[in-house]
């Protein structure tokens, strides 16, 4: 980006009349005079209230290279590359999967996952965990709108959800005898986070005696639940679309609660979730996140696999299946200029009460709360709603089993699939992956090993540039996402520019990013065919 383009965004948004950017919901400008003033017809941002936990630091840019206004006098796009990479990695999170000899033993290798906010607060989120009590891993990423609240409680239950739905019976029995006799309960998984991933700490038991009341549903049902894995990620779907709902009509122990569940409510969150055991993979999908696989050919050419559609205006499957839901006298008011009901870009979606109720609870529900509009709730019903609900949070379950070709999946919001086709992502993964093999040779070693032996294999790796590398792919993906020019090249100012645009602008230009890369371990893959 040369200064002379870094001076059209500028200048651009300081003279623009009206912004209609990428974001689900949108946001008026109107000029008067002297500055521009904003006003929101749905709120993007999430006040949580006094003594909940705040989302602001979430991965969000740093206040000292961020610009907060387009009017500010002295505005500058320059960064070092030592900024620009600190702001880039700092939501950097890895995680090896070991045997306990040391030994490589689940299909999953490993995984890397960032995060990059356009909005403050950051609304996407992620996942990852370990089954303790079932087989398997599971990551998923959740893209909010119309605030952070949703996919922070999507991103925090979904998972427990789905991994009690795959327990069979006599695991649920003793958790909920553990629970009556008041006795610590086994965990059922084992997160894998960021230290900046926020949790909702002051309403984790609520959530939790929820959670118990789902088990208890399984366990009153006359046989095994015996659920296969794609009914299981289907019903943990639904029954946590319909928790979130429930919680805002029940009569609450704390204002904190009341609150917390009205913004979960009514703001909203698309979702997708992998579940990887052995060889075996499944994705589930609500909304327009993405899950992509990376195949090596045996040509040595690298294919990709989609394992989801996005739900949205554009996708045919999603138009006849709300034309099939509803009169022939919507037909042409279901979607408006590409959103659904010209208010919604995805078509699938936790929350969104908006969108699912009767106007007749809607109005119930936000007459009897406190100050709605401290909360950035407002009471809005589109044109022509008549037949609700008019969005569903039932996921579409895709099945994949793995082979010694499919090298990694990449899940991801919709900030990053909007700046980077499927086939460039797996490209720049592959070519990552080829650039760490060859810079990255093995340290082999010569008796006797002492210090300074070490120290000069360790210079030897660093003179050929691995220093200069991403060594978190999940960050090597964001920064050509919002950095490449129109040769695919990473143009530094151009970067800059993008991390430094003010809060006002940033939505214009790029979304929150949320990157999760899984790479698999094609030995242990090959093994069970080997043995099979």
């Amino acid at each position: 980006m040369s200064r002379t383009v870094s001076s059209w965004i500028l200048s651009s948004a300081r003279s623009s009349i009206v912004l209609q950017g990428k974001g689900r919901w949108y946001s008026i400008c109107i000029p008067n005079r002297n500055k521009i003033k904003w006003k929101l017809v749905f709120s993007k941002t999430c006040l949580y209230p006094t003594g909940s936990c705040s989302l602001d630091s979430t991965f969000s840019l740093p206040k000292a290279f961020r610009h907060t206004s387009t009017e500010e006098e002295h505005f500058s796009f320059q960064l070092s590359p030592a900024q620009i990479n600190d702001i880039l990695r700092a939501g950097e999170l890895s995680h090896k999967t070991l045997h306990l000899n040391g030994k490589s033993a689940n299909s999953v290798l490993r995984f890397e996952s960032n995060q990059l906010a356009s909005n403050r607060p950051m609304e996407d989120r992620r996942s990852a965990a370990t089954c303790l009590q079932t087989a398997g891993m599971m990551f998923g990423v959740f893209d909010g709108h119309a605030g952070a609240a949703c996919a922070q409680a999507v991103s925090e239950r979904l998972l427990h959800y789905i991994a009690v739905s795959l327990m069979p019976r006599q695991s649920l029995e003793e958790i909920e005898l553990a629970v009556e006799a008041m006795k610590p309960v086994r965990p059922i998984l084992q997160w894998h986070r960021h230290p900046n991933d926020v949790e909702y700490q002051e309403i984790s038991s609520q959530y939790f005696e929820n959670l118990r009341v789902y088990w208890q549903h399984l366990l009153d049902l006359d046989a095994e639940p015996g659920f296969s894995l794609e009914e299981a990620m289907i019903c943990a779907f639904k029954r946590l679309d319909s928790d979130i709902s429930l919680e805002v009509q029940a009569p609450q122990e704390s204002e904190l609660m009341r609150n917390v569940a009205l913004q979960v409510a009514f703001s909203g969150a698309t979702a997708c979730v992998a579940h990887i055991d052995g060889v075996h993979l499944h994705v589930a999908n609500t909304g327009d996140c993405r899950a992509v696989l990376g195949v090596h050919e045996e040509d040595g050419t690298w294919s990709t696999l989609p394992l989801t559609r996005d739900h949205n205006a554009c996708d045919e499957f999603e138009i006849r299946r709300l034309k099939r839901e509803h009169p022939r006298s919507e037909e042409k008011t279901l979607f408006v200029n590409d959103r659904l009901l010209g208010i919604l870009m995805p078509s699938r979606a936790f929350g969104d009460v908006q969108l699912k109720w009767s106007k007749e609870l809607q109005h119930s529900i936000l007459e009897n709360s406190c100050d709605v509009e401290a909360l950035n709730i407002y009471q809005y019903v589109p044109p022509n709603y008549h037949t609700p609900p008019y969005l569903t949070a039932e996921p579409e379950v895709t099945y994949h089993k793995l082979r010694g070709k499919d090298k990694f999946l990449v899940i991801a919001s919709d900030g990053l699939w909007e700046m980077l086709s499927n086939e460039k992502v797996v490209k720049l993964v592959a070519g990552h992956l080829t650039e760490l093999n060859v810079q990255k040779p093995p340290l082999t070693f010569k008796k006797p090993v002492n210090l300074g032996y070490m120290h000069n294999l360790l210079l030897q790796r660093k003179s050929k540039g691995l220093a200069s590398l991403d060594q978190n792919i999940a960050t090597h993906l964001i920064r050509h996402a919002i950095g490449s020019n129109e040769y695919g090249e990473v143009d530094p100012e151009k970067l800059a520019a993008m991390l430094t645009l003010p809060e006002d602008l940033a939505r214009m230009y790029r979304d929150d990013i949320t990157v999760t890369v899984v790479y698999f371990n094609s030995e242990t893959i090959e093994d069970y065919y080997r043995n099979h």
